[in-house]
């Protein structure tokens, strides 16, 4: 059984509106970036309490913590970083979160990110190993200008450091966006770590978002492929389809719940069963 969740910060700031939307879709899941226009990791431990009281109300989990770390320059000082991702790990303890998503850090602009490999993959490896004792895994999101942007630098991200919980997030979109076609070129060399999948799609000539199945990041024929396979996890609505930004996008309640039926009618097409 395939479980939805979702960016619910990209339908309001305002957490009863996140719940309303979600509520109104049926979805009883939702990844933690931000509420009440703060980012998850500079919520208090008391407004932490407040949403995780307000999440149970309403029957709501917390699927993953979308966390920013990993989107920062490779070449800014990375102790400062390690702090704040402690800071996702509390947060994640005490929302009770199975997930923390991250990046592989932004390559300068025009370097080879070869350049850089040995750095990422040292700063990696030290979250995965500072990760482990909580008991929590990383999801290694595939962004553009970071390390890991294209399937093969995935790959070795997820090879080298070898850690069984770093694992990958697969975002279709935002391969698509790197010039690459996802599950034709992506796929089968990342299928062993991904764990999770992030729901957008886009246009390889334009870079625009789209609701899943609407562009070029070759939405059902993953879909197909993770049913042959087996795959039971969580599928995360990341709509993007009123803004896009390098930390967060934005869709607003009646663009949200115009993605959330797209990708439910993708799931209809194929007879997957969701919850």
């Amino acid at each position: 059984m395939w479980t939805l969740t979702g960016f619910a910060d990209e339908i309001s700031d305002d957490l009863e509106t996140q719940l309303d939307t979600l509520g109104a879709e049926g979805i009883r899941h939702l990844e933690l970036r931000a509420v009440w226009g703060k980012n998850v990791l500079k919520l208090s431990d008391d407004e932490l309490a407040k949403v995780k009281q307000r999440l149970a109300q309403a029957g709501v989990g917390v699927s993953s913590i979308g966390s920013p770390i990993g989107k920062i320059p490779v070449t800014d000082p990375f102790e400062p970083h390690l702090r704040s991702f402690m800071r996702a790990l509390h947060v994640a303890g005490m929302m009770g979160a199975p997930y923390v998503r991250l990046f592989s850090f932004f390559i300068p602009e025009g370097k080879d990110p070869a350049a850089y490999r040995d750095e990422v993959l040292k700063r990696m490896g030290r979250l995965a190993d500072a990760a482990r004792p909580y008991g929590v895994t990383l999801l290694h999101e595939n962004e553009k200008h970071i390390y890991g942007d294209v399937p093969e630098r995935c790959l070795d991200i997820l090879q080298s450091v070898g850690s069984s919980n770093l694992r990958a997030a697969w975002d279709p979109a935002n391969f698509v966006q790197c010039g690459v076609r996802p599950h034709t070129q992506g796929y089968e060399m990342l299928r062993p770590y991904i764990e999770y999948v992030h729901v957008k799609d886009s246009i390889m000539e334009t870079g625009q978002v789209l609701p899943a199945g609407q562009g070029d990041g070759e939405v059902r024929e993953t879909l197909r492929a993770l049913k042959d396979s087996g795959f039971d996890g969580y599928f995360s609505l990341e709509p993007h389809l009123s803004s896009s930004g390098p930390f967060s996008g934005f869709s607003g309640p009646d663009l949200y719940r115009k993605a959330v039926q797209a990708f439910k009618g993708l799931l209809k097409e194929q007879e997957i069963q969701w919850v």
